[in-house]
């Protein structure tokens, strides 16, 4: 499974979301810091789920970061997010 499918499968195992969208943007950073060829280095996610209500913005991102921390730590250079609880606004 490539990187993309990965960070889609463990979000959706980690926070069961109404909406989820993970674009590799990796083409957008060529010959910048973190690229690599064959690209799967920078992600942009958007996710909205109730597991998100109540909490901050760094309190959400560092939920996701959790999830993600192999990834993290291994290939991916930079994870854009947005997360959102639903009902709030985009």
């Amino acid at each position: 499974m490539n990187t993309k499918g990965t960070i889609t499968n463990k979000l959706r195992e980690a926070f069961s979301p109404e909406s989820l969208d993970v674009s590799d943007e990796s083409h957008l950073h060529e010959g910048h810091a973190g690229h690599r060829p064959g690209g799967e280095t920078h992600f942009r996610v958007y996710i909205v789920s109730a597991t998100f209500k109540g909490k901050s913005r760094i309190e959400r991102h560092r939920m996701i970061n959790s999830t993600l921390a192999t990834e993290l730590q291994g290939g991916v250079h930079a994870l854009a997010i947005k997360a959102q609880a639903p009902g709030e606004a985009e």
